[in-house]
Order: C-alpha cells, then structure tokens, then sequence
C-alpha cells in the first residue's frame, strides 16, 4: 500500500510544478519574439535611395501685376503707349491764301468842291466795286454826320448802279442837311468813281437812304 501512496504524492508534485515551467517557457518565447522584433525594425529599413521617390515640386511663386510672364524675359520689352496729344489727333492747318488784289481808281472832291483827284488802290478782285465805295466813305463825313453802312447793286442789263446809304441812328445831322460843298463831295466822288472805272460798265448812278431816293 506505501508504494502508491509515493507515487500518487510524486504525480501530484509534477502537476503543481507544471505550470510554472509553461509559464517561463511562454515568458522567454515572448522575449524573444520582442528581441527579434527590435532588431528587425533597426535593420529593415531600406536606404533612401531604395525606396521609390515621389516627383519633386518645384515651388511656384505668386505672379504679381508687374511680374514678366514666364519666357517674357528673353524678350524685348514693347516701348509704353504714350497719350496720344490733340495736335496728333487734329488735320494740319493750312495758312488761309490771301485774296486776290486788284488796282482800282477812286476819286475824291479837292478843297475847293470843283475837281476830283483820282487815287490809284489796291481792293479785293472779287469785291473790287463794293470796296471802291468804301475807299470813298472813309474821307466823307464828320463828327455830327455818321456813316453807319452801304449797300452797291448793279443793273446788268441797264448799266444803274445803287448806293443805298444808312445813317449811324443818333446821327445829329441828316443827308438833306448837307451842304452844296458836302454834297459835291459826298455824291460827286461815288459817281465819279463808279463810272470812270471802264471795267464795271457803269453808266448811271442813283442814291438812296434805306430804300428811300434820296433827291437832290
């Protein structure tokens, strides 16, 4: 009977002993899992140059405005638009061509009111009678008889030419006060010069104020 009371007493001990021993066994495996691991993760990692690189970006900086664009540099840079100046905008002025003279004769009552004295003018070509007339009114009148205007008109075809006179209003003193002299002068000289000029084919003259005939 003692024999396998030792013996059972023997298998009990191995039981209890057991464990113990598993547990060291999984403790050292789990050791060694975690050295191995250690060292792998020192060693596994592949240089630089191994691993696949990414494409490189090239940092683009922000354009300003101002900034020449991209192969703007190897080109020469367009001269600045000036405003343009009104003289460039307007048509060149040409000088205004003077007119065309010609020379008439005007004549003027001497200081006795018995003779004229002929005047040789230069007067526009084109306004030549018009202007022979205003030759004549230049020395008539004074400062209590004013000339304001005139009119000259031509018959064609009856050769009458009419000198239509205007007073400066206010004028203190009217044509039908003038004076035999004045009136050699005034009237003498406008006929004188309308019909010795050969060129106008004048062969009468008549006077009136505003319309009106003047009689005298």
């Amino acid at each position: 009977m003692k024999p396998r009371v030792l013996k059972l007493g023997m298998s009990r001990m191995q039981r209890a002993i057991a464990p113990p021993r598993q547990l060291s066994a999984c403790l050292l495996f789990l050791l060694t899992v975690l050295l191995l691991a250690s060292c792998g993760s020192r060693t596994t990692a592949p240089p630089d140059s191994a691993s696949p690189q990414s494409p490189s970006r090239t940092p683009i900086a922000a354009s300003s405005p101002n900034s020449p664009s991209p192969g703007s540099a190897d080109k020469p840079a367009a001269p600045a638009a000036s405003p343009a100046s009104p003289q460039s905008l307007a048509a060149p002025i040409s000088p205004t061509a003077a007119p065309q003279l010609t020379t008439v004769t005007v004549y003027q009552a001497d200081d006795q009111c018995v003779n004229f004295v002929p005047e040789q003018v230069q007067v526009p070509a084109d306004q030549a009678m018009q202007a022979a007339v205003g030759k004549v009114l230049e020395k008539q009148g004074d400062g209590d008889f004013d000339l304001g205007g005139y009119r000259v008109s031509l018959n064609a075809q009856t050769g009458e030419a009419t000198v239509d006179l205007r007073l400066v209003p206010g004028s203190k003193r009217q044509i039908v006060s003038l004076s035999a002299c004045e009136q050699f002068a005034l009237f003498g000289s406008l006929r004188e010069t309308l019909m010795k000029n050969s060129a106008w084919n004048v062969k009468s003259v008549r006077f009136t104020e505003r319309g009106e005939e003047i009689v005298l």
